[in-house]
């Protein structure tokens, strides 16, 4: 299979975007990498004529962006997600170079492949925030890992569209190895993208539904105080994402706990 057909299925998130002309730029430097899924979270300002201008020869990827109002409803239908972000912070998730989280891209689709039976193809999104203060704590935390750009240390920041063309450089860059069978690369980590399914991955929105539903449950059985809650959803967002659920195991999961909780 040409692995080139799977970036229809990696989503750029653009949130709270304060130039239009921002927007057009990204979606120039997405349809240079081969990108059309395009999505953003409660612009400031709408799509304009400067969007447009910018956008250039990639006005078709600005017709077919979708606007949302929240993370959730961006990330509803993703199996896998990736923040990008100049600076770690609480609770952080594996920190990814461009190069590495190309690879992990490759593998996940290479390991999608596989199966016969998922006849959908998973959505993998990429976050990138706001111009002049990108991503929040909440937004960070809802990745599975997040991509940090080598720059200069004296001023590690990249405009938000130029981030969006170096990242998804490499996602093409990459791609194109794997069509040539050149996936052994240098700067290729040990990925923990699990191997083998059976059944498709779960999406965010189970994701988080299956973790409202451990904590309403620890919260009734006297497991989590108020101190607890502040940083619970955090973790049990990043535990899931090590563990990688699938289809079968989040039932399963559901089934336990809404047991558990007739009985309380």
């Amino acid at each position: 299979m040409n692995h080139l057909n799977h970036l229809k299925n990696i989503r750029i998130v653009m949130i709270g975007t304060t130039l239009p002309a921002n927007i057009g730029s990204a979606a120039r430097a997405m349809h240079t990498m081969g990108l059309d899924d395009l999505m953003i979270i409660k612009p400031r300002l709408p799509i304009d004529e400067t969007s447009i201008a910018s956008a250039a020869g990639a006005v078709s990827v600005l017709k077919k962006a979708c606007i949302v109002n929240t993370l959730d409803e961006a990330l509803a239908d993703c199996s896998l997600v990736f923040a990008a972000s100049a600076r770690t912070r609480h609770l952080p998730r594996p920190v990814v170079t461009p190069s590495q989280s190309a690879n992990i891209l490759a593998n996940f689709f290479t390991q999608q492949i596989k199966q016969p039976d998922n006849k959908k193809p998973p959505k993998i999104a990429i976050l990138f925030g706001r111009e002049d203060r990108g991503l929040t704590n909440d937004e960070l935390a809802a990745a599975d890992y997040h991509i940090q750009i080598p720059a200069n240390p004296d001023y590690p920041v990249l405009n938000v569209a130029a981030a969006v063309q170096v990242i998804s450089s490499f996602i093409y860059d990459r791609f194109i190895q794997s069509n040539e069978d050149k996936s052994n690369n240098a700067n290729q980590m040990t990925l923990t993208i699990r191997q083998d399914w059976d059944e498709a991955m779960i999406t965010h929105s189970q994701k988080d539904a299956l973790n409202d539903a451990i904590i309403n449950l620890m919260t009734r059985l006297d497991l989590a105080d108020s101190q607890d809650l502040k940083n619970l959803p955090s973790r049990l967002s990043r535990l899931s994402s090590r563990v990688q659920l699938d289809q079968k195991e989040y039932a399963l999961l559901r089934s336990l706990i809404a047991k558990i909780s007739q009985k309380i």
